[in-house]
């Protein structure tokens, strides 16, 4: 199976902006200057240390800002009040909005009571929503219906900071089945598939399907329409004495990437169903690809329950090899002096994330 990296990417487009940036990973970890691994993986401060903040590549576990706590709630869009549509802005106020646009673009639909659309354009070079709140075990329940086109992926997913991945993907041209998959720290695997394909599915595109990750600290469950298609077990996935099973705070995403465009792999393109025809009459029509998401229920599953006054989630020393602790905080989530960003801090950011853009197109990779 395939594992795109392009979702540390999604909706970019390319352009004629050059930065100096420091990337950062585990070992070259950020300076005490700008002391945040953003999601895109390069150092920075303020809105660097929110949504997407790698502890493990930051300057200090703590450099990253608390992660907002796990709520209940299903998430339903007649409108886009409580979607911020330029991730940039966001001040970690997870009370304020519940999603927020990583790249792309999204439009709402009447039909059913509302929909969220996930647009694809030849410009935008695909669209990513993240959950403002993070995720550390749970259920999580996306109601949608995926793309259809040759070369275009919907995917549903949950990613941790430390990139611990659990993924729903939909390979464009193939709607009968659901693909799901599981990463550890970002880690691909070798030498065994940790993917599955799910078929015998009720087109995807013309009609909505429920896509479940069932995520608990000894098992991880895949359904489809309420129906086990998937169990992995914790115990199975120990490695050189490493539980390699996803096991840190999670957003939840969503998005529509081109995965046949003339960057990707070419095994990339075969499993996407071929290069992305920017010329068909569903494109020329609409002026975009799109996805649909219903809703997004989200039931949390924390080890321990937090107690009323607490706000957040924040990492300690390692438990085990590789393994950081979770533990709660009543830490504000917030930056200091967010209200003060404007243009100009967001095309700081947009910069840093076409570089990344340039530096991670090579990242696709066949598994």
């Amino acid at each position: 199976m395939y594992h795109n990296r392009c979702l540390a990417f999604l909706g970019v487009g390319l352009l004629a902006v050059s930065v100096k940036a420091t990337s950062c990973n585990a070992t070259t970890p950020c300076p005490a200057s700008a002391p945040c691994c953003s999601d895109f993986g390069f150092c920075g401060k303020d809105d660097f240390c929110l949504g997407g903040c790698n502890p493990l590549a930051s300057h200090a576990l703590d450099s990253c800002k608390p992660a907002p706590l796990c709520q209940d709630a299903t998430h339903t869009f007649a409108d886009n009040s409580r979607i911020l549509s330029n991730a940039t802005f966001f001040d970690g106020n997870a009370s304020e909005y519940d999603w927020v646009v990583d790249s792309g673009n999204i439009m709402n639909t009447n039909s059913s009571g509302g929909e969220l659309a996930l647009l694809l354009t030849e410009e935008n070079r695909g669209t990513r929503i993240s959950s403002t709140r993070y995720v550390h075990y749970g259920t999580i329940t996306a109601t949608m219906k995926v793309s259809k086109w040759a070369g275009v992926v919907t995917a549903f997913i949950t990613m941790s900071g430390i990139k611990d991945e659990i993924d729903w993907e939909f390979p464009g041209a193939t709607n009968t089945e659901a693909q799901s998959n599981i990463f550890w720290q970002g880690e691909i695997p070798t030498g065994k598939n940790d993917g599955g394909v799910h078929g015998d599915l009720k087109d995807t595109f013309a009609n909505y399907h429920d896509y479940t990750i069932d995520w608990q600290p000894e098992t991880l469950t895949f359904k489809i329409d309420g129906q086990t298609v998937r169990t992995v077990k914790k115990s199975d996935r120990n490695s050189d004495g490493i539980s390699k099973y996803p096991n840190t705070p999670s957003r939840v995403q969503m998005s529509l990437w081109p995965a046949g465009i003339n960057s990707s792999a070419a095994g990339t393109v075969e499993w996407a169903g071929g290069m992305i025809d920017w010329n068909s009459a569903d494109y020329k029509a609409a002026g975009h690809y799109y996805a649909l998401v219903k809703s997004v229920t989200i039931k949390c599953s924390d080890p321990t329950k937090p107690a009323a006054d607490m706000t957040s989630y924040v990492y300690g020393a390692n438990q085990t090899t590789n393994t950081p602790s979770i533990a709660f905080s009543n830490s504000s989530t917030l930056l200091n002096g967010a209200a003060g960003f404007g243009p100009a801090a967001a095309n700081i950011h947009v910069s840093l994330v076409v570089a990344a853009v340039v530096g991670l197109l090579g990242l696709v990779q066949f598994v």
